[in-house]
């Protein structure tokens, strides 16, 4: 290794050839270090994190991997990762080579992170940043073994109570905002759409078919490092299209009209999540309606709808979930029991197969030569009644129930 003084600008450079994680070898030039010995680190950190070689400190990979990551998570997930590892891990670790790190050290280590007291949900945080950080070393980079393999994880999925509102709950809500008002017509957005609270931040005029009262959701917006961010969805199946009712339709054309010259492609309700929770919250002391959070509402549309008998595969589309099963995990609580019914339907199945008479009871339905059993006959209307009548008295229980991971 060599560093070389710049004499014009009195400060140092290093220029070098190095063999990056493919094998490949490439040329090196970096200016502007005060003094030799920033340069010679550079230089030696530097060829380390290119090839990758596990003997990089945590510190060095924890580059590597954002490196890596760079093109495949949002800005936002990155600064959360990073913020994470920064408090969490590299206070431990970041001096420590990556293949030196024992099973016994990450359970000293998650000794020490409990003892802060934190929360079950932060402490599984805490530990799939460690998990996917040795992962990336080893499948990536070659690795022999994750610690974090070996040992028990820290922190689990903590059962909460899924909170929304009913339709009686939401009207008394709304008495507490003024109607036409920008804010009206984002909580009527969110609670008849269930979109996220950052995709009907994101919406324009462009996004908005009123001829065929659709509504397109293609980004989303937050705000970083104090400047606006608007973004792809949270996931590929974010992307969608909705219909929205002829009344939302009308609410949101009527606004828009009142926005001065409002372009295509501007936001309609230029504001940021802290001003919308901080509404939120005030009408709900306002109005005394029961406390949620912005992202409940999203929660409260979906127990309207399966109030309404909307099956789950309609409310996945609708909400941009990535497979059915999220649907199922977070709201399949909120459906009626299906057992008995499906029961009764394989009985029928039997006796209609078989030609018995002997499992159920069976009717005349006016021609004698014809036996019809009830079940048979209406059986998709019969559970269709029954899924609404057992919903709607779920639906007035007070609009708690089950859990959600």
């Amino acid at each position: 290794m060599a560093a070389y003084k710049d004499e014009e600008r009195g400060t140092w450079y290093v220029s070098f050839y190095y063999e990056d994680w493919t094998g490949a070898k490439k040329r090196k030039v970096k200016r502007g270090f005060r003094t030799k010995k920033e340069a010679l680190n550079f230089e030696a950190e530097y060829k380390r994190t290119a090839k990758a070689d596990m003997d990089m400190t945590m510190g060095e990979f924890v580059e590597v991997y954002f490196r890596d990551k760079s093109q495949s998570l949002k800005d936002r997930s990155i600064k959360n990762k990073r913020d994470t590892m920064n408090a969490q891990l590299l206070p431990y670790f970041k001096d420590r080579p990556m293949n030196s790190i024992t099973p016994a050290e990450i359970i000293q280590w998650q000794n020490t992170i409990i003892e802060k007291g934190y929360s079950d949900d932060y402490l599984k945080t805490i530990q799939n940043q460690m998990t996917a950080l040795f992962n990336h070393a080893k499948n990536i980079y070659n690795l022999a073994d994750n610690p974090c393999d070996k040992v028990k994880r820290m922190g689990k999925t903590s059962k909460k109570k899924m909170k929304f509102w009913t339709i009686e709950e939401y009207r008394q809500f709304m008495t507490g905002i003024e109607p036409g008002s920008k804010y009206y017509v984002l909580f009527e957005l969110l609670f008849w759409t269930g979109a996220r609270e950052g995709e009907a931040l994101s919406i324009t005029p462009a996004d908005i078919d009123f001829e065929r009262n659709l509504l397109h959701i293609n980004k989303t917006y937050y705000r970083m490092h104090g400047e606006d961010v608007i973004t792809s969805p949270k996931t590929e199946e974010s992307n969608r299209t909705i219909s929205i009712p002829e009344f939302l339709k009308k609410e949101i054309q009527d606004y828009i009209s009142r926005l001065y010259e409002l372009p295509e492609d501007e936001r309609i309700f230029p504001m940021v999540h802290e001003a919308v929770q901080h509404k939120l919250k005030q009408v709900v002391q306002k109005t005394g309606v029961k406390k949620i959070r912005v992202h409940d509402i999203r929660h409260s549309h979906a127990a309207f709808l399966i109030n309404k008998g909307v099956q789950p595969l309609m409310i996945k589309e609708r909400f941009g979930h990535t497979d059915i099963r999220i649907t199922l995990n977070t709201y399949g609580h909120l459906y009626p029991d299906q057992q008995k019914v499906v029961a009764d339907m394989l009985d029928d199945e039997n006796i209609k197969s078989s030609g018995s008479t002997n499992n159920r009871s069976n009717v005349t339905n006016g021609d004698e030569s014809t036996n019809v059993n009830p079940r048979q006959v209406d059986y998709s209307r019969d559970s269709s009644r029954e899924q609404q009548r057992i919903g709607e008295n779920s639906w007035k229980n007070g609009g708690t129930y089950g859990t959600e991971k």
